[in-house]
């Protein structure tokens, strides 16, 4: 009886049982290195990121204490740092990292 229901208010809808299941929309991947998530010491190890870093932070990387940061976020430092790591300047970070590949 459940069925038939079913499938009457399908018909009565206007769809096919097919029809009825939504597909999940695709997802773009996420990106190899992130603001969030990928530690200081890894994006200045790699030289592709630290263009990025140099570029959009100018003086970061050359911070004589910047290896106190290696095991933290850019987010993470944001705190410390407001000034030089707005919500502006590391949108621009996150937006040039979205562009590097992730290193093999």
């Amino acid at each position: 009886m459940k069925t038939v229901l079913f499938a009457t208010a399908l018909l009565l809808a206007g769809t096919t049982p097919h029809m009825a299941i939504a597909q999940a929309p695709a997802t773009a991947p996420a990106p190899a290195y992130s603001i969030d998530s990928t530690d200081i010491g890894t994006l200045l190890d790699n030289p592709a990121t630290k263009a990025v870093l140099d570029k959009n932070l100018p003086g970061f990387t050359a911070n004589p204490q910047i290896d106190m940061a290696r095991s933290m976020t850019l987010k993470g430092v944001q705190q410390y740092a407001p000034d030089q790591l707005s919500d502006a300047a590391l949108a621009k970070v996150q937006a040039d990292l979205n562009k590097v590949p992730a290193k093999k």
